[in-house]
């Protein structure tokens, strides 16, 4: 039996960065994965989610076009087009990992893994089983859907974002459960594309974790586009009637009737079967509890991405992956979770890294607060974009640039720069000093650092605000 010198349990965007980057430096490795390769990332979340937000965004453009000379008399939108332009999407990345992975001569396995042991690996596929030997392994299996006991799943009127990516249809009435990401992105989408939707979310605000002025846009937005925003509320389920399902909110009176339902309720870690405590994996709060080098209680076995439920982004389950082969082949790589960039594909695009205002308020430092809004943005302004704003906070002693956020047109996009300005070590002094390309977006950047330091030109001079 070959003894390889890494495993990889999970083929997501964590598991296979882990596998190449292995196999890129000399080691043997194989990868097992029960399912496709790619993961929920690319086949049940972020790809196809995105090959969705692309074409929603297009056709709202397209509407609302009649301000360019656009008119849009008669438009029909294709939706059965839609989702196989999205098909097309994910099975084109779906066959180039599976090429990077044959050309990286890593060997894959299909089937589930279970561990027998801490070098020993059982994989079984239906009746089939077999046994391999590695030195290291790395965990990557992944998260599931949270659900809910009161909206069991059927696939057909109760779903999880999951089965909600695989429709080849959009219904016409949709209630969604859970208003962070996954619900607001879905929400947009889904209004966009023509579905009736009602946003339920039981906490006060929307995107809890985002700034307050990005999501008051996103809930505008989200408002014009026809959904019907539900706030500090819980639903249960009455019953059914003729394909529908009856519902009923906490404090209102009023029954909503809806095609389906769709959880979207965030994500836990998928740590069932893998015989983990059977072997001393210790789980923490319902996690695989790894240190800073990725590694488990048991020294040569590692673990990485949504199941360590760190952060749960693909790339920071790639960024960890390159952690834990460093250490897996000798190495001593610690993780630092401090620039993490994160994006939310809403109606309007949202972009964070580093502190939120209200944690920058909380560290007890003296910050600067600089900011710069779309519309005073020539760029923005072309592009009919002039809803949103860039921001980042300062720290007034060094200058050093504590987290920032961004709403708007290619928000996703401008956050980069930003994170970049971040792990360089950047002062807001310097990033104030880059000269940006006119007329592009980027330059809110260099005008919300300027007006950190009390000098933006193109909008109103104001005092230098510490905070």
């Amino acid at each position: 039996m070959v003894e390889f010198d890494i495993a990889v349990i999970g083929g997501g965007p964590g598991g296979y960065t882990a596998a190449i980057r292995a196999a890129q430096q000399g080691a043997c490795v194989c990868l097992i994965e029960k399912g496709k390769i790619g993961g929920t990332c690319l086949h049940r979340g972020c790809i196809p989610t995105k090959a969705f937000f692309s074409t929603a965004r297009l056709l709202d453009m397209v509407r609302d076009g009649a301000v360019h000379g656009v008119h849009a008399d008669g438009l029909r939108f294709d939706i059965e087009a839609a989702i196989q332009r999205k098909n097309k999407v994910v099975g084109k990345l779906e066959s180039g990992v599976e090429k990077l992975l044959a050309e990286n001569k890593v060997e894959i396995f299909r089937g589930a893994a279970t561990l027998e042991g801490t070098n020993r690996i059982r994989i079984h596929q239906g009746s089939v089983t077999g046994h391999i030997q590695a030195r290291n392994i790395i965990l990557a299996p992944g998260s599931k859907p949270i659900t809910l006991q009161a909206f069991p799943v059927d696939g057909k009127n109760i779903l999880t974002s999951e089965e909600f990516l695989a429709m080849d249809a959009f219904p016409e009435s949709l209630v969604i459960i859970g208003g962070g990401y996954i619900g607001c992105e879905l929400a947009g989408i889904a209004a966009v594309f023509g579905t009736k939707v009602v946003l339920v979310e039981k906490m006060p605000e929307l995107l809890a974790l985002s700034d307050p002025q990005a999501v008051k846009e996103v809930e505008r937005q989200l408002v014009a586009k026809g959904v019907d925003i539900r706030k500090g509320a819980e639903v249960a389920l009455q019953g059914r009637d003729a394909g529908k399902l009856q519902l009923r909110l906490s404090g209102q009176e009023d029954i909503l009737e809806t095609d389906m339902v769709l959880c979207a309720l965030g994500r836990r870690p998928n740590t069932e079967n893998l015989g983990l405590e059977e072997i001393g994996v210790k789980l923490e709060n319902g996690a695989i509890g790894v240190d800073s080098h990725m590694r488990t209680s048991v020294p040569n076995i590692f673990a990485i991405g949504d199941v360590t439920n760190k952060i749960q982004l693909a790339h920071v389950a790639s960024y960890q992956a390159e952690i834990a082969v460093k250490n897996a082949l000798g190495g001593t790589a610690e993780a630092d979770y401090r620039v993490i960039p994160s994006t939310i594909f809403t109606f309007p695009e949202i972009g964070q890294v580093g502190l939120t205002e209200r944690q920058c308020h909380e560290s007890g430092r003296d910050f600067q607060t600089g900011w710069f809004p779309f519309q005073a943005s020539g760029k923005a302004l072309c592009d009919g974009k002039e809803r949103g704003m860039v921001k980042l906070f300062a720290d007034t002693r060094d200058g050093t640039i504590m987290g920032a956020s961004a709403h708007g047109e290619e928000a996703a996009t401008l956050i980069s720069e930003l994170a970049v300005a971040m792990q360089t070590g950047t002062t807001v002094s310097q990033l104030a000093e880059v000269v940006h390309s006119h007329p592009t977006l980027p330059e809110m950047i260099k005008e919300a650092a300027d007006d950190a330091l009390g000098r933006a030109v193109h909008k109103v001079p104001r005092k230098v605000r510490k905070n």
